[in-house]
């Protein structure tokens, strides 16, 4: 029983560092400023492991990328819209599209309340919506192609 625990952790520590180093090394610039991989890895993380290992990888890895990026402010708010997102990205069956319009919904509402929170005002926080939707939407077509490859490759078909 421990080794399939072990398993599992040493799972999820694997994709919650390669989360971050896809979120804070892999930018891909756009016209208002940068798209990373982050949301990416929680949204293959959902799809393949479920909601608790995409809550623990998105909360995770939202959190340790704003310490290692100097953005400590945004630390509990990044743990927790990101967290929320691999919760709900993770639902499955008839829910599926509910968790993935509310992994959605959470992770950028979250960003603006935590705009406004900070201090930056209704004007910033409004302003950082379409980026993070694009950011959200990208990640999760990445990582729901990922997850078809892996689970392909998994199943042995080509």
């Amino acid at each position: 029983m421990t080794s399939s625990r072990t398993r599992t952790l040493t799972l999820l520590a694997i994709l919650t560092a390669l989360s971050v180093v896809l979120g804070r090394f892999v930018m891909i610039p756009t016209p208002t400023g940068f798209l990373t991989l982050l949301d990416a890895g929680i949204y293959f993380t959902s799809f393949y492991l479920g909601s608790k290992a995409g809550a623990v990888v998105g909360g995770l890895s939202g959190f340790l990328i704003d310490l290692l990026a100097g953005y400590p402010q945004w630390i509990i708010h990044s743990l927790i819209a990101h967290g929320a997102q691999g919760y709900f990205a993770g639902w499955t069956g008839k829910k599926r599209i509910l968790g993935l319009a509310l992994a959605s919904i959470i992770m950028v509402g979250w960003y603006v309340v935590g705009s406004v929170v900070l201090g930056q005002g209704w004007g910033a926080a409004l302003a950082s919506v379409w980026g993070n939707l694009a950011q959200n939407f990208f990640g999760m077509l990445v990582g729901y192609l990922t997850y078809r490859v892996v689970t392909r490759k998994r199943l042995g078909k080509n």
